[in-house]
């Protein structure tokens, strides 16, 4: 592990499930820092909060060389989070595709439950999307088995990361 994704102050996941990324001998997330940003990135994309929700997975992104699965999970997680704010700030369905072409290339061998997120889920509804966009419409993205919805503490986090 990095030093610079440390954060003991990450909580572990909930429930009996164990995630890729926890390391269940350690107790601890191998990355912690990825697993605060998708915590805020994914409530903020459950709020309609797209361009925070970009915002959290892209930085985070950048402590990560290009090839590794965090990097190809949190560029994916970018595409995601840029294609919905396409389809509802800008009605840009053609915008939205193309960036939910590329978030499929990238998440295509992310495992399934990525640091609490379900990456089949997402990869089912970006494909759905593709077709009819408005399948989109409403989505929310699972994390640990629910769909968490922001909280102050989420905007405050993409707040600071403008900085």
């Amino acid at each position: 592990m990095d030093d610079h994704t440390s954060d003991p102050a990450v909580a572990p996941p909930p429930g009996a499930e164990t995630p890729t990324g926890w390391l269940v001998d350690d107790r601890r997330w191998e990355h912690a820092t990825l697993r605060r940003a998708t915590d805020h990135g994914v409530r903020l994309f459950n709020a309609g909060a797209y361009h925070e929700s970009h915002d959290c997975f892209e930085l985070e992104w950048y402590n990560y060389g290009r090839g590794s699965t965090e990097s190809a999970f949190l560029h994916g997680m970018v595409q995601v989070a840029a294609g919905a704010y396409k389809r509802v700030d800008f009605e840009n369905d053609d915008g939205m595709r193309s960036l939910f072409r590329t978030a499929l290339q990238y998440l295509q061998g992310v495992p399934r439950d990525y640091y609490g997120v379900d990456v089949l889920e997402v990869r089912t509804a970006l494909t759905n999307a593709l077709e009819d966009p408005g399948r989109i419409d409403g989505w929310q993205i699972p994390l640990d088995g629910e769909r968490p919805e922001a909280r102050a503490l989420d905007f405050e986090y993409a707040d600071a990361l403008e900085e």
